[in-house]
């Protein structure tokens, strides 16, 4: 479990590496290449582990590649359509309160089928519409981040055990959610600076949405 985090932070840490230090070059190969390890099996599964309070709830966000890449993109897409630092935090605030509501949902037993399949294609949206560098309106885009939100909620609520402190489980995973928004903003902020690279993070995490939809169907 915890050496998929570590996994992930080193290729993020490798990824912003190049954005810190201007003097570095990386091609777009490399670029492309690095985003990719995101993708390897270890950190597709996002069950296993157990569901015990804060500590869980905020490693859980870490533990699926469909999670953490949802989460960075909202912030990717956040530093795009905002207008000023202000504006970036409104569609992360929309995200984690509407994914408080579905977790509540999720772990009041309710049963949602599609659960699965709605975050794979929230990721392959968000991918999307870093992509095409989509500027919508504020409250569009609150709307949709909004909707994501609310199944990305659910599975982490139906994932929790039994016996176990929803307050403290829910802080747990909006605290992560907040900081993997947080880390989206930093990184898109930057990467807008170089539009090819942009695109290219968002091609990479939109394809990662279609290969995980295809098989949640």
């Amino acid at each position: 479990m915890y050496a998929c985090i570590s996994e992930n932070f080193r290729v993020f840490r490798g990824l912003t590496a190049f954005y810190a230090f201007p003097t570095r070059r990386i091609s777009m190969k490399r670029f492309v290449a690095a985003l990719l390890v995101l993708v390897s099996p270890a950190v597709f599964a996002h069950t296993g582990h157990p569901v015990e309070g804060l500590l869980s709830g905020w490693v859980h966000p870490f533990m699926g590649l469909d999670h953490l890449l949802a989460m960075l993109s909202v912030g990717l897409w956040a530093a795009f359509i905002a207008r000023d630092l202000r504006q970036c935090g409104y569609l992360p605030l929309a995200f984690i309160a509407f994914m408080a509501a579905g977790g509540a949902l999720g772990a009041s037993g309710f049963s949602l089928p599609v659960a699965d399949s709605a975050i794979a294609l929230s990721v392959l949206l968000l991918g999307a519409f870093v992509c095409a560098m989509a500027r919508v309106s504020l409250p569009l885009a609150m709307a949709l981040v909004a909707l994501f939100a609310a199944f990305h909620g659910f599975a982490h609520g139906a994932e929790m055990q039994n016996g176990v402190d929803f307050t403290g489980y829910a802080a747990g995973f909006s605290a992560a959610t907040a900081v993997l928004h947080g880390a989206g903003i930093v990184l898109g902020r930057l990467l807008v600076r170089i539009p090819a690279l942009y695109r290219a993070t968002g091609m990479v995490i939109g394809a990662t949405g279609f290969v995980l939809l295809s098989q949640s169907v």
